[in-house]
């Protein structure tokens, strides 16, 4: 028999094709085809780089195997195999846990799981998500049905929303689910573009209700070559899309669920298309939802006008300014402290769902209040963070 190892995997139903970890990747462990991303297990060192980059925890998957899964094998899965039963080889110690020994297999299962952050878990009430329909070997051509400027003129950054038309294709993309979008040209060593990934900022039932287009919500970065593309796209161009992606960052369907939503810039896109499912499907409902929304400005806020005429028992809104002229900086996280006894509430609600989405710098100060906010209830953020991702109730998707 062979000795058990560990093997670091990637989960193809919860990754969404960012690439992020192989281009992280220095020894070129991580690799991709048409259909996934897989980890060589010849190659990969456990240096843990890839771990902190992945927006999904899709990256953060292990396995105590006798044999590790070949690259082809990988290639093949659309989820991951469960942990199966693992003998030891027969030159192994095999003293009883009676006699004090440590059972060497927990321990390498422990070993594997080692600085994991948590499985994340979609809601148990999410519709079921369709993912990697199209890939980049089958992309699906779309048009552009409507490009327009979310932010002033005047403001220091350009962000569009984007509307797309499939033609028909089936596109089945839920709230909190992202596609991939490969922008025409090569790269500086010829090869073609990767897809770059944007939540879709539209419900599952399309930006125009029963029409089955999609929305993306894109900020113009001068470096960044699909930013650009999207940003210059005309009514009547044609793109080329892959996914949908994403399995866990999913707006629940039981319509007694309540949202704690907090966000920055583009974050806002699956933002938007819960908000919009919801008030299709489950209408006002006081505290429902509450939304922390940071920019630099009122002018840089994208959607700040749709929002503003939102009612308060739909949703119920936090803009927050870090730049403002003539105010104080204030980033989400000093409103949430603000607003202790609301986020408190919904803390101790247990049909509370929290999403967070934006920059990876707001992380941090989130973080830091949410943990404030749980003291003044007497509970531990970090257990409390725990049991609502193991319950479907807590994610994060950070760039």
């Amino acid at each position: 028999m062979n000795t058990p190892l560990k093997q670091h995997l990637i989960d193809p139903e919860i990754c969404i094709r960012c690439y992020t970890c192989e281009n992280t990747c220095l020894i070129q462990a991580i690799e991709h085809d048409d259909n996934n991303v897989v980890v060589d297990a010849d190659k990969c060192n456990f240096c843990m780089d890839c771990i902190p980059v992945c927006p999904t925890g899709s990256i953060d998957e292990w396995r105590v195997v006798q044999t590790p899964y070949k690259l082809e094998e990988q290639y093949e899965w659309e989820e991951l195999p469960e942990q199966g039963e693992v003998s030891l080889d027969e030159s192994a110690d095999n003293t009883t846990e009676a006699e004090g020994a440590i059972d060497p297999i927990a321990a390498l299962l422990a070993e594997a799981h080692k600085g994991a952050g948590g499985k994340a878990v979609a809601p148990a009430s999410a519709a079921k998500p369709t993912v990697n329909l199209y890939n980049l070997g089958n992309p699906v051509e779309a048009v552009v049905q409507g490009n327009y400027r979310l932010t002033a003129e005047s403001a220091d950054s350009d962000v569009r929303h984007i509307v797309l038309d499939m033609q028909g294709k089936p596109f089945p993309v839920l709230e909190g689910q992202s596609l991939g979008v490969i922008a025409p040209g090569t790269d500086e060593q010829g090869n073609a573009h990767l897809p770059r990934l944007y939540s879709a900022s539209s419900p599952r039932d399309g930006e125009r209700p029963g029409y089955h287009n999609v929305s993306l919500t894109v900020k113009r970065e001068e470096q960044g070559v699909c930013s650009r593309y999207l940003c210059d796209l005309k009514t009547g161009d044609r793109v080329q899309v892959t996914g949908p992606f994403g399995a866990t960052f999913l707006l629940p369907g039981d319509p007694a669920a309540r949202l704690l939503m907090i966000c920055t810039g583009t974050g806002a896109a699956p933002m938007r298309a819960f908000t919009m499912a919801r008030e299709r499907t489950v209408g006002a409902r006081k505290d429902g939802m509450v939304m922390f929304f940071g920019a630099r400005t009122a002018e840089s806020l994208p959607y700040f006008g749709p929002l503003k005429n939102l009612p308060d028992d739909l949703l119920q809104k936090h803009l927050v300014f870090s730049r403002a002229p003539g105010q104080s900086k204030e980033y989400v996280q000093d409103r949430m402290r603000k607003e202790t006894d609301t986020v408190a509430a919904m803390l101790q609600d247990e049909n509370t769902y929290i999403y967070i989405c934006g920059l990876k710098a707001m992380e941090q100060g989130v973080e830091e209040a949410l943990t404030d906010v749980a003291k003044t209830i007497g509970k531990s953020w970090q257990d409390l963070r725990a049991s609502m991702r193991e319950n479907g109730r807590y994610h994060v998707e950070t760039y």
